[in-house]
């Protein structure tokens, strides 16, 4: 049987690590050709090469999210390369915990920039071209979407941004044949906290999630492939994914 996204376009963002790789490795084993972006051009290439080697179509962007001309740039690459764009994954993210009070306003920004309006402004470059194809966005948020710790606040209203800005894009477009998916990981084993810079958030974490089994990339990215190859009358909304041992 063929593979279930043979002659498809998928753009992925964040690939360079994490739920983003996992994603592109799903995404090309099911037949796509495959757009992968991030700021790490080097570990792009030799994921390029992973992939490729497996009879892959891959085109490598390196890209910064927050610049928005650059993510047209990129969008339109993906559909002169490739041919067209049937699938965006926003996975791009970061997760900078700390409180409020004394916070380094800079990790706001780069957060907000990062998680918010890079999501927007992919989804928003890639928004004719998906429109076109009848095909599917995936936002890769959070369980900060839903549930708000101490410590999480920026995080927490980044993600809650995240879903609101999917749900209002689902009311748009649902009726013209275009599918908005929202997947919440809950903990997960990537990189994500390596990059705290608040060392009492990033040491209280860690302890956290040692004591549990961690969601892997591949779980993530299996939800992704369940959701973009459904019947394309169906609409997977949200995917809500935790730990069994995160309470």
């Amino acid at each position: 049987m063929p593979s279930a996204l043979q002659g498809k376009v998928a753009l992925v963002t964040g690939a360079s690590s994490g739920i983003g790789e996992a994603t592109a490795r799903v995404l090309a084993a099911e037949g796509a050709s495959v757009a992968i972006a991030a700021r790490r051009a080097d570990r792009l290439e030799a994921l390029r090469a992973e992939l490729e080697a497996l009879g892959a179509d891959v085109h490598v962007l390196p890209l910064d999210v927050r610049d928005e001309t650059a993510v047209h740039d990129a969008v339109r690459s993906t559909v002169e390369t490739l041919g067209g764009l049937d699938v965006l994954v926003n996975s791009a993210g970061v997760m900078l915990l700390g409180p409020v009070e004394g916070a380094d306003t800079t990790d706001w920004i780069r957060m907000m920039d990062i998680n918010v309006m890079g999501l927007m402004y992919m989804t928003h470059a890639a928004l004719p071209h998906l429109l076109r194809s009848g095909g599917t966005v995936v936002q890769i948020s959070s369980i900060a979407a839903r549930v708000v710790g101490r410590g999480s606040a920026v995080y927490n209203a980044s993600k809650f941004a995240v879903n609101g800005f999917s749900e209002g894009l689902r009311q748009e477009v649902t009726e013209r044949g275009m599918r908005v998916v929202v997947i919440e990981p809950g903990t997960v084993a990537t990189e994500l906290r390596e990059h705290i810079t608040h060392a009492p958030s990033k040491a209280a974490i860690e302890e956290r999630v040692s004591k549990i089994r961690q969601l892997h990339s591949t779980d993530i990215a299996e939800a992704v492939r369940y959701a973009v190859t459904a019947p394309s009358h169906v609409t997977v909304n949200e995917i809500f994914i935790r730990p069994t041992d995160q309470a």
